[in-house]
Parts: C-alpha cells; sequence; structure tokens
C-alpha cells in the first residue's frame, strides 16, 4: 500500500543536516478542505490528484519511483499534522486507502492514535523525505507560493507588530506560542469550518508568513 512504512535503508539515506524545517505543510489546509467536501473516504491518488488540478501538487523528483514516494510524503506529514491539530474535537482517520474526516470522535480514538504512533513518528520525521534540510526547505517554500497565489494571499508581508495583533500576541511570544497560535487560528477561521471566515482566514495566513521564520520548534 502507498502508505505502509518502508524499510528507511531500502528508501533513503537520511542526511545528517536534517532537522525540522521551519514553517508548516502548506498541504495542511487544502486537504482540510477536501477532506470536509464530502462525507466520502478519499484514496490517496485521489488526494493527490485533486491537489495537482488546483496547482498545489507538484513534482519532487524526476526519478518516477522517488516522485511518488515523495509525494506521499508531503501527503502523509500532512494529514498527521492535520489529525493532531482537529483533536480531540474531530477525528482524521488515516488509513492506506481510507482517508476521512469524522465529526464525531471514536470512543476508541486515543487506542487508534497511540496504534498509529510508529507510523506517524516516521511521516512526521523530515529526516525520511530522503533529502537535504535545503531541498525540503526549498520545496516547502515553493508549496507555500503555491498556496497563496491559489487563496489570493497578499504577497506584500505585513509588518511584524501587525502579525503578532493578528496573532493576539505581543513581543514575547515564544517561537512555540506562534505556532501553537498559528495552528489554533488557521484553523478557526479556515472557510470550511462550520464558523470560518475566508477573509479571516487569509489575514491569519499572511501574518503567518510574517512571523514564521521566527516559528522553528525543536
Amino acid at each position: 500500500m502507498l502508505f505502509e512504512k518502508h524499510s528507511t535503508a531500502s528508501l533513503t539515506e537520511p542526511s545528517s543536516e536534517m532537522s525540522t524545517p521551519k514553517g508548516d505543510n502548506p498541504l495542511i489546509w487544502p486537504l482540510l478542505s477536501l477532506l470536509q467536501s464530502s462525507n466520502q473516504s478519499w484514496k490517496v491518488h485521489h488526494l493527490a490528484a485533486e491537489l495537482q488540478k488546483k496547482g498545489l501538487m507538484h513534482d519532487l523528483d524526476p526519478l518516477p519511483e522517488k516522485d511518488l514516494f515523495k509525494r506521499n510524503f508531503l501527503l502523509m506529514n500532512a494529514l498527521y499534522e492535520l489529525q493532531d491539530i482537529l483533536l480531540p474535537k474531530q477525528w482524521l482517520q488515516v488509513k492506506s486507502m481510507e482517508i476521512q474526516l469524522f465529526r464525531i470522535v471514536p470512543s476508541n480514538a486515543d487506542l487508534l492514535h497511540r496504534q498509529d504512533a510508529a507510523l506517524r513518528d516516521y511521516y512526521l520525521d523530515w529526516k525520511n523525505y530522503d533529502t537535504c534540510i535545503n531541498v525540503v526547505r526549498e520545496m516547502l517554500e515553493s508549496f507555500w507560493t503555491s498556496y497563496q497565489q491559489y487563496i489570493g494571499i497578499n504577497i506584500q508581508l505585513m509588518n511584524k507588530g501587525h502579525a503578532l495583533k493578528v496573532f493576539e500576541l505581543d513581543e514575547t511570544a515564544s517561537d512555540r506560542d506562534i505556532r501553537r497560535q498559528w495552528k489554533k487560528l488557521a484553523l478557526k477561521w479556515h472557510p470550511d469550518r462550520d464558523q470560518g471566515n475566508a477573509e479571516r482566514f487569509k489575514e491569519v495566513c499572511e501574518a503567518w508568513q510574517t512571523l514564521r521564520d521566527k516559528s522553528l520548534v525543536a
């Protein structure tokens, strides 16, 4: 299956330079839109195809086999990030061919979450992406640029003081505070949420573009 965990030795020789890149996987929010657009379950290649139609899924490697793996890795990374963001109010089922968002969290969600811990940790670790950290950063930057254009974000960044005000933070905010508030506000105002607001979501994304360079969380 596309999402099955593979032997690291068979797929990648992680670089000793690799560490968590700054910023978030920009596929998180368009994936939320797709998952909330229907009650059906999705297959990974269907998600990838929909993102590609929107201009949000790029070629990641000239070798077809590596390109497929990297696309899967990027999607899985975003799905597991989103799963954690949505808990405890919603449950995102992440299985190889059954990816579905549930408004009602199952009673055994904690058990399911623990059962997937090894696989989730694998896909949340950028060391397993099979490239150096600079390439990962360039790739994420490219995806963010596409997403900005897709939702109509103002490319000119707002000043830091305004960005902190949008995030409801002050100058004493830590990197962790910024990253936590970004996820909280993006989820709150995402236009596909019941109480979402497209303009507020864009404003939060613009603020994140200003602040994300200092939001590296160890």
